[in-house]
């Protein structure tokens, strides 16, 4: 998911200052030389559109170079398909030294296109929560350094579960209580997506205790009954009458909460400033809810990684960059995720120092983040992805029975797995 809209430029930094001869062709690695740089990196980031974010990490190069100036840094404002231009890149010998990533795969681990960073990890691995971590862990080793943990969560209207009696839910006979008290007709109880399905089936089976892989990592588990149970709760949602669909923006967006279409909607941290416009105090933030007697309170995060190239003439130099910036540097990670937009800083120790999360709503979602995030497996591709969809949404709308549809869906799944593992 892209939440953002797109910029676009390429600006080369050395010693302090931006240098003539800028490019807007992020494949041109002989844009310019850093006068008296020994090294010059190119990295790449996907073009944001929060105002404000090309200048910071145009700075960040600045500041590094000023520190090291035998290292200079090539920063690329990539915008439009940033992943199939990232991915066509990396097969060139134009390919970036160093780069962002939102979605892992696993495949750039296959074909050694990922340098591990665990020497740059492994002394503050206690730092990132495990969802930051299990994203880029292939064989044991870790391919990425987290930059920024983007936590999703279920809002809720303070003043519109008072009226209906209902307390913030915990469990999924909870959620289903209050999806159905808080239907008042003109104001739904639930909004999870405008298909009514969303994230919602990920989020069923994690809250089970469950997950798209069995404890090898490679065969595919979101059939086994307690599974199948789990997701089936999705027809009990629909069957509520208080599950809102088909409104104009989907769940990443905050506007069916803020607007009152809705008395709770899953949706992520970056609304939070916005429903605070809205609504001032009258919300609050809790994870998904546990699903059965084993289950578990979960919410997804996401989120950005910095990646090194493994084919890097100058692997050394990027190792050293990546640890100085998202590592050691905590102002200009605090800096990067509250001073353009609303992230929590990936590393606990950053989080715990910015004062924007120390109370509320925010807080909480730092808490949420720490104690119940869940992530991906790069394992986890679109493929993949898109056939649990396509059978929990016949699930849902009850035009499949859920063992069937779901096993149907796990065999294909696991094909796609091992296409990948062959």
């Amino acid at each position: 998911m892209n939440r953002r809209s797109f910029l676009v430029g390429s600006v080369l930094f050395a010693g302090g200052a931006a240098l003539a001869g800028c490019t807007s062709d992020p494949l041109n690695k002989n844009a310019g030389a850093a006068a008296g740089a020994k090294v010059t990196l190119q990295q790449w980031y996907h073009a944001y559109g929060e105002s404000g974010t090309q200048q910071a990490v145009q700075r960040y190069a600045q500041e590094f170079t000023k520190a090291n100036p035998d290292i200079a840094i090539n920063v690329s404002w990539i915008a439009g398909d940033y992943e199939t231009k990232l991915n066509s890149a990396m097969l060139t010998a134009q390919a970036p030294d160093l780069f962002e990533l939102g979605d892992f795969r696993y495949q750039n681990v296959k074909n050694g296109l990922l340098a591990p960073l665990d020497d740059i990890v492994d002394p503050v691995k206690g730092d990132f929560i495990a969802a930051a971590l299990d994203t880029v862990t292939v064989d044991g080793k870790i391919y990425g350094v987290k930059m920024i943990d983007d936590v999703m969560m279920l809002y809720y209207r303070k003043s519109a579960l008072q009226a209906a009696g209902v307390q913030p839910p915990q469990t999924f006979a909870e959620l289903l209580e209050a999806t159905r008290k808080l239907n008042t007709g003109k104001q739904k109880g639930l909004y999870v997506g405008t298909d009514g399905v969303g994230e919602a089936a990920t989020l069923l089976l994690w809250s089970s205790n469950g997950d798209f892989f069995d404890s090898s990592g490679k065969k595919v588990a979101f059939a086994s009954p307690e599974a199948i149970a789990a997701i089936g709760g999705l027809k009990q949602l629909h069957d509520t009458g208080g599950l809102l669909q088909g409104y104009p923006t989907d769940w990443s967006d905050p506007g069916a909460f803020a607007n009152g279409a809705t008395a709770m909607q899953w949706g992520g941290l970056w609304s939070l400033p916005d429903i605070k416009k809205a609504l001032g105090d009258d919300f609050g933030v809790v994870a998904w809810p546990k699903f059965g007697d084993a289950g578990k309170q979960v919410a997804r995060v996401g989120g950005w990684y910095q990646l090194a190239n493994a084919k890097s003439q100058n692997l050394d130099a990027v190792k050293k960059f990546i640890d100085w910036l998202w590592v050691k540097n905590a102002d200009l990670q605090k800096d990067w995720c509250v001073k353009y937009g609303f992230h929590i800083p990936a590393r606990k120790p950053v989080a715990a120092q910015t004062t924007e999360f120390s109370s509320g709503p925010a807080k909480d979602a730092v808490t949420i983040s720490q104690q119940n995030g869940k992530s991906y497996s790069g394992l986890w591709n679109k493929a993949s992805a898109t056939l649990f969809l396509q059978a929990a949404t016949k699930i849902a709308n009850g035009q499949a029975d859920p063992a069937a549809e779901l096993g149907d869906a796990a065999k294909k799944a696991q094909a796609e797995v091992d296409k990948q593992l062959a």
